[in-house]
């Protein structure tokens, strides 16, 4: 029998633990008074604005930016700008030494690395209770591996992250570069449609006329880039208007159906508990007890 030797894989980044997960949607005048403790930590803007103070330093971190706190590291931030933020919090275990290269690292996600973390909390929504708490708690029927694949996805995420000071494009994947852009262009001119005429009532055959596309080649690339329907996508951005109505102002639900083209209050909140899983008035209550 033939002898073969065997190619030990050398791991650059192992996640021992998972500690917090979580995806907060806060209050315009949300104030976090700050913590430190042994583990690392990762806050990410999804939307919005927040300022961050780490130690003795103060840091703007906008929308689409993520920032690392070190363990020991004493951490606050508050919402600015005005805005009701969106953010990610993932805390975790590692005694890897390339972690010295996150210490005070802060910086913008490209599209990838956001499909990453995206694909994370995913993961994670259909492996652990959502909306997630402290302690996890695993779902009664999660999906098989769903444990490992977070670890793998957040490993993935990292090494990422590290390898993106030094991108760089080989003449072997120029060509799937540029389709990427292509694809890319359609998925944002018609989200950018869509976040333009958010308050009207927009058909599908209106998105595909608009942009000069037919309604068989906008819903198959658009379903295939994000995942998503067209239709449903498009409401799913009306509701997270709604949602940040909600949080920054005093307007009643007839005044943020109306402003955001539904027929009635009926029908928004019909659409409202469709979309994210409670009613208007349970969402408000929701983020009241976060304040």
């Amino acid at each position: 029998m033939a002898e073969y030797l065997r190619t030990k894989l050398k791991p650059l980044v192992l996640i021992h633990n998972l500690i917090t997960m979580y995806y907060f949607e806060f209050a315009k005048d949300y104030v976090f008074h700050g913590e430190s403790h042994d583990f690392w930590e990762l806050v990410y803007t999804d939307k919005g604005e927040v300022e961050v103070t780490a130690d003795t330093s103060q840091h703007r971190l906008e929308s689409g930016s993520i920032i690392f706190h070190k363990p020991n590291e004493f951490h606050s931030f508050y919402a600015s700008g005005g805005t009701a933020p969106n953010i990610i919090v993932i805390s975790f275990d590692t005694k890897s030494k390339v972690m010295k290269q996150f210490e005070n690292r802060i910086q913008r996600l490209d599209d990838a690395e956001r499909n990453l973390l995206s694909e994370i909390i995913r993961e994670a929504m259909q492996t652990f209770m959502y909306p997630f708490e402290h302690p996890l708690i695993l779902r009664d029927n999660p999906l098989i591996g769903g444990e490992q694949m977070i670890r793998s996805l957040l490993e993935q995420f990292l090494i990422r992250l590290l390898r993106s000071d030094n991108r760089v494009l080989t003449g072997i994947s120029l060509l799937s570069v540029a389709q990427e852009i292509e694809k890319h262009d359609l998925k944002r001119a018609v989200i950018q449609l869509m976040q333009e005429r958010i308050r009207e009532s927009l058909s599908l055959e209106d998105i595909s006329l608009a942009l000069r596309l037919t309604k068989t080649k906008l819903k198959d690339d658009f379903k295939k880039q994000t995942g998503y329907p067209v239709m449903k996508y498009f409401m799913r951005l009306k509701i997270d208007m709604a949602k940040m109505q909600i949080r920054e102002t005093k307007g009643n639900f007839s005044e943020i159906a109306e402003d955001l083209g539904f027929r009635s209050v009926h029908s928004f909140s019909k659409a409202f508990k469709k979309t994210i899983g409670m009613t208007p008035t349970e969402y408000a209550r929701s983020v009241q007890a976060r304040i």
